[in-house]
């Protein structure tokens, strides 16, 4: 009877069916429910509820306690002990611990283990549906085993090679800050936040041994990012990501359309206005993805304003820059600097100011050949995983729940083997998510 419902640690007393109707924690009313009278074995009784260190009794707490576990058949099923409050040195008056559930949960370990599951693999009202729990405590568990999994398996150990970035998770410029590992592709940190006492939080959690093992950093080019790497992991590589560059001349030659678009319509020439406001995404689109409308206004702006053609070549010459060998990219950044610096189009000049102001970086992206793809396609599941959940009212719930579906952390259900690199088996994962092929993508 314990190896069939899972009793880990101790000895099963009784087994009965309890036709009194209960109310759970969650206030929800169970007509019947297996209830299974459970003693601890001697070596784990008296420990204390957080580090499982023996300690002494202080008082009988709240006596007998019951934890939801998973059904038996079609009923909901407790587990019912005995949870009296022990004296440790170190955590001061606490519960004991009881083998089969965590600290300070209702619910058994299989129990939040099988939630953990479905909730990567569907939406929490599901989940809750499902389990016959409510949605918050489908979010409160997600973040609880996702907490222990952490502590049982550093995500942060052995990094050398990471990505940063932000992700809006919900409205009014609500951020959360993301870090990839690039070596495994796994999610490893995010936290709350926007700016530069968020990305110390991450070096904080860190720590300065392991910091200095990183070799190479990829972010876009904020200044709330860089400067924090520059100061708390000196040696590592800083890497801008392509798309974030070649993102700056694709707004400048935005920027040259409206002008010329503006201009021909102040001038009373309709005809030439309606060809260059037709040709916007034209100018935008990489050129192999062009249709055969858009290759013909291309070519009539080519024909048409000189200044609006040369501002596109300029755009695509910079993509190309991102495409070629090394030694080739570097000497064709050269040529592309000295050319939008001279073309007289004030909108790539103050590109080519604000690419030399980041050159270094550039130029380490070009012969590591870094980017943060990796990321924006872990942002993009992140979008996924609070769409499929219709939004979170916490952070931290969104956090756990990425941490298992993206960081490797998801248990595997009762009964089944650990599974191997979760996160990439996930179906989830198993997709090919890039980052949208949009303008300017290189």
């Amino acid at each position: 009877m314990a190896r069939v419902l899972r009793v880990d640690r101790a000895r099963i007393e009784d087994v009965r069916f309890d036709e009194q109707r209960v109310t759970t924690d969650e206030g929800e009313t169970i007509e019947a429910a297996v209830i299974v009278a459970v003693r601890t074995y001697a070596d784990v009784r008296l420990r204390c509820g957080i580090c499982r260190r023996r300690s002494p009794k202080f008082d009988n707490g709240e006596g007998r306690r019951r934890w939801r576990g998973t059904d038996v058949g079609c009923q909901p099923c407790f587990f019912e002990a005995d949870a009296p409050r022990v004296s440790c040195k170190v955590h001061g008056v606490v519960v004991v611990a009881a083998p089969w559930a965590r600290h300070t949960s209702r619910f058994t370990r299989d129990f939040e283990d099988q939630v953990a599951w479905l909730a990567t693999e569907s939406s929490g009202s599901a989940v809750a549906e499902l389990m016959r729990i409510s949605w918050r405590s489908v979010g409160a568990i997600v973040a609880r085993v996702a907490a222990d999994a952490r502590s049982r398996r550093d995500p942060l150990e052995a990094l050398t090679r990471i990505g940063i970035d932000e992700i809006s998770h919900r409205k009014g410029h609500r951020y959360l800050v993301v870090v990839v590992d690039h070596d495994t592709g796994r999610l490893v940190w995010a936290a709350p936040g926007r700016d530069e006492a968020t990305v110390g939080r991450f070096f904080d959690a860190l720590g300065k041994e392991r910091a200095a093992r990183l070799t190479h950093v990829s972010a876009d080019a904020a200044s709330w990012i860089a400067g924090v790497v520059a100061i708390r992991a000196p040696q590592a590589i800083l890497c801008v990501d392509p798309f974030h560059v070649v993102s700056w001349v694709t707004d400048a030659l935005d920027e040259v359309r409206r002008d010329v678009w503006n201009a021909a319509r102040h001038s009373g020439n309709k005809a030439l206005a309606g060809e260059l406001k037709g040709a916007r995404y034209a100018l935008w689109k990489n050129p192999e993805h062009l249709s055969s409308d858009q290759r013909f206004r291309l070519a009539i702006v080519a024909k048409i304003n000189h200044p609006l053609y040369k501002a596109y070549l300029l755009k695509e010459q910079l993509r190309l820059v991102f495409r070629l060998p090394t030694a080739r990219a570097l000497a064709l950044l050269d040529s592309w600097l000295a050319w939008a610096s001279r073309s007289r189009l004030l909108p790539f000049v103050e590109a080519a100011r604000t690419i030399r102001a980041h050159r270094g970086a550039i130029e380490a992206t070009l012969v590591h050949r870094l980017s943060n793809a990796l990321i924006e396609s872990t942002n993009t599941k992140i979008r996924l995983i609070a769409r499929r959940a219709f939004g979170f009212h916490h952070p931290e719930a969104l956090i756990g729940l990425a941490m298992l579906s993206l960081g490797g952390l998801c248990p595997p259900l009762p009964g089944r083997g650990t599974p191997e690199a979760k996160a990439k088996d996930h179906p989830l994962r198993g997709l090919t998510l890039r980052p949208p092929n949009g303008p300017g993508r290189p």
